[in-house]
């Protein structure tokens, strides 16, 4: 199936790995994140795979509760200035902005355009997320928004329950940006453990990522990926439904444990 003719439940929308697994998303931050998926479900069809078709869009459907559109604007350009790399399914790399032309009227509504890359891009995808859209509405850390979305396109690979990360791998899946978050500690603190955290309380899948290590250095990491019981969804959706203020004071620590080569 085409990622273009999936369909989803309610409350729910399709993202092509080709949107997932890119590289150069690390400015972005976790609101043109949100911003840009909203703008991606709202023209799903047929018609995002014509080049330069115009969409329309009410600001309000963009902007989080009392965002102004100075905000917005800031948001859009964050879209059209990042340039991602992207992977087709032939292997083939493509390089283009996440948005195309953006206007915004006076009556409140919006109209944009996605590039004639994303477009081509689109035609023969054929892996996908279904990502759950309060869920996404409810995470704090960007890192783990980029997590939730990397899992849940692995989550129906029903021949592959794990996969090995390089360090650079890991930083791409996570979407760090070039140059921060340097050391393996910084990187475990301010990224990895936030996403993992977060991920694990409130979306339906289990995720571990340990180091792997060659004598005392950190050479890459292993990804494992479950969905969780009926225990472990009703306990994931007991937390989403509770305010993000305090969620982390109440999340369990976790250990980490380690893989020696």
């Amino acid at each position: 199936m085409k990622s273009i003719d999936a369909t989803t439940d309610q409350g729910q929308m399709v993202k092509p790995k080709e949107l997932i697994s890119i590289r150069g998303a690390g400015p972005l931050t976790l609101t043109d994140r949100r911003a840009f998926n909203v703008l991606l479900d709202h023209a799903w069809g047929k018609d995002i795979l014509q080049p330069h078709h115009q969409f329309t869009i009410s600001t309000n459907d963009l902007k989080p509760d009392n965002q102004n559109n100075q905000r917005l604007k800031q948001t859009l350009r964050h879209l059209q200035q990042t340039l991602v790399v992207s992977v087709q399914a032939s292997g083939d790399e493509v390089t283009s902005q996440l948005l195309g032309s953006t206007r915004i009227k006076t009556n409140g509504d919006m109209t944009y355009s996605f590039p004639v890359e994303l477009a081509e891009l689109l035609k023969d995808s054929s892996v996908f997320a279904k990502l759950d859209l309060e869920v996404m509405k409810s995470f704090s850390s960007k890192y783990a928004f980029a997590l939730y979305e990397e899992v849940s396109r692995r989550i129906g690979l029903s021949y592959k329950i794990t996969e090995e990360l390089t360090v650079q791998g890991l930083r791409d899946l996570l979407g760090v940006e070039d140059g921060k978050l340097i050391t393996h500690h910084n990187l475990c603190t301010k990224a990895l453990e936030p996403a993992l955290s977060e991920v694990n309380s409130i979306t339906p899948y289990q995720v571990s990522i340990l180091p792997k290590k060659k004598g005392r250095k950190v050479v890459g990491f292993m990804m494992g990926w479950s969905i969780k019981d009926v225990a472990g969804m009703k306990k994931a959706y007991a937390e989403l439904q509770q305010p993000q203020q305090g969620r982390k004071q109440r999340l369990d620590g976790t250990q980490s444990d380690v893989i020696i080569d």
